[in-house]
């Protein structure tokens, strides 16, 4: 193989290509990045095997071939120089001379053959959605994913492809977010899928632009395609749990809180929290509320009055601060209602008022106070 390509075109695609290199892996392939040069174009992937990732640009061949080469050298080499043109040249033994006017480097390479193949995506189908929409949902829930791998389906957010609308789910069992979008359009395909972390993490990256893309659905994987980028993810192959079922339908004791204020004093009471738990108090009352926190273990403890509406008896109710700050945080209209009902069961805190087709729903599970 022998390639030319200009530095900030080759750096572009390393570095998109880093996202889904692995930090660390025991398989040493796996930290290369795979280049395939025929009929005028370069192919470029990389891979974790949970995420593939595939470029393609069109460059000048002076010799057809495919060659493994370390990701980082690559990277690290490519970013150090000065905009220059380099040619990329690979041997049958697969060592890799890199000629620039600056210098020339060499490397082993490994066996385009040891690299992994692309995943098969079967029976695939599309779906049309627009980025927007896409943006919202994946930004309004992805943070209340579990990293626990021992619950595998709460590791991904549970997409659910309507006729007339599209819902996404995520959850750690102890806060759930959903959101819904009722502008769009199912094309043909209906159905519910799981979607890792890190798929839409990296592809929140990319939906920037109010645009339409296409998802293809496969048995085990999805993809997308961002110009000359495709993203491929392995579907996460799990019973999600019926969340509908953990709703509270008859939370009848309402607080109105101005969000910005609500978030910003549980902020400054929780730094007076417990480090491990992180519980805060809401005491709550007509006309005199408080949130408060008490630390033994430091000696701290903090109290802080705050304007909220309040209907229903007194009550105090503990929470985890950085739980509800993070909801507070993901919904953007300046009130905030939340539904309770007792100390000890699951409350719902939802926007005053809904963006135009989206639908927000958040639950937080209490914190027993010990009282």
């Amino acid at each position: 193989m022998k390639i030319s390509i200009s530095k900030d075109s080759l750096q572009e695609a390393l570095q998109n290509l880093s996202k889904a290199t692995p930090a660390r892996s025991t398989i040493p392939i796996l930290n290369n990045v795979l280049i395939s040069a025929e009929n005028g174009t370069i192919t470029m992937r990389a891979t974790d095997l949970e995420i593939t990732m595939v470029i393609i640009n069109k460059i000048k061949i002076d010799e057809p071939g495919m060659v493994s080469i370390p990701h980082k050298i690559l990277l690290d080499i490519t970013s150090a120089l000065p905009q220059t043109t380099i040619q990329l040249q690979a041997d049958e033994k697969n060592r890799v001379k890199i000629e620039t006017d600056f210098g020339n480097y060499d490397i082993a390479g490994s066996d385009a053959e040891e690299f992994p193949s692309i995943p098969d995506v079967d029976n695939e189908k599309d779906v049309v959605i627009s980025s927007e929409t896409l943006r919202r949902l994946i930004s309004k829930t992805i943070f209340a994913l579990s990293s626990d791998e021992l619950k595998p389906a709460l590791m991904g957010t549970l997409f659910e492809f309507g006729e007339n609308d599209i819902t996404a789910v995520s959850t750690d069992g102890h806060r759930l977010s959903i959101c819904s979008r009722s502008d769009y359009k199912s094309k043909g395909y209906t159905g519910d899928i799981i979607a890792p972390r890190k798929f839409l993490q990296l592809i929140l990256q990319y939906l920037d632009e109010e645009k339409e893309l296409i998802l293809w659905i496969g048995d085990n994987h999805l993809t997308v395609s961002f110009g000359n980028m495709t993203i491929f993810s392995r579907i996460i192959d799990e019973r999600y749990p019926d969340y509908r079922t953990i709703l509270p339908q008859e939370n009848d004791k309402i607080v109105k809180a101005n969000r910005e204020d609500l978030l910003a004093t549980v902020r400054r009471v929780s730094i007076f929290s417990n480090r491990s738990t992180k519980q805060i108090m809401l005491n709550l009352s007509k006309g005199k509320n408080s949130i408060t926190t008490e630390d033994p273990e430091s000696a701290s403890s903090a109290q802080e009055k705050i304007g909220l509406d309040y209907e229903g008896e007194d009550m105090i109710i503990g929470y985890n601060a950085g739980y509800l700050s993070d909801l507070l945080s993901h919904l953007d209209t300046d009130s905030v209602i939340m539904k309770l009902k007792t100390p000890v069961s699951a409350g719902l805190i939802l926007p005053e008022t809904q963006v135009e087709n989206e639908e927000i729903t958040m639950l937080l599970m209490p914190m027993r106070t010990g009282g």
